[in-house]
């Protein structure tokens, strides 16, 4: 049985937030658009575009990822989670 999810968010939504993150961490680790640029290889315009427009190549965001200690938490979006126990699980949906 096909169950409908309903996702309120659009995909600008989604696009946004997850700029948004990626934007903190830059600022957390006090980095300007113009020192990403230089440490990650990504144009200065690209990066502009991507913290206003949500707009990048997917090897210009994997190049940010890394020069920002990201790329961690890119490769696990898609890890299954495995659990030792019936606690384990209970715990990770509180």
């Amino acid at each position: 049985m096909n169950e409908f999810i309903f996702n309120p968010k659009t995909p600008n939504d989604i696009a946004k937030e997850f700029v948004e993150k990626i934007k903190q961490q830059r600022k957390m680790l006090k980095i300007s658009q113009i020192k990403l640029a230089a440490k990650s290889g990504v144009s200065l315009g690209s990066i502009k575009r991507f913290e206003s427009k949500y707009e990048i190549s997917l090897n210009s965001l994997i190049k940010i990822l890394i020069a920002l200690n990201l790329e961690k938490d890119f490769e696990n979006l898609f890890t299954e989670k495995t659990y030792n126990s019936i606690y384990e699980v209970i715990n990770a949906q509180l």
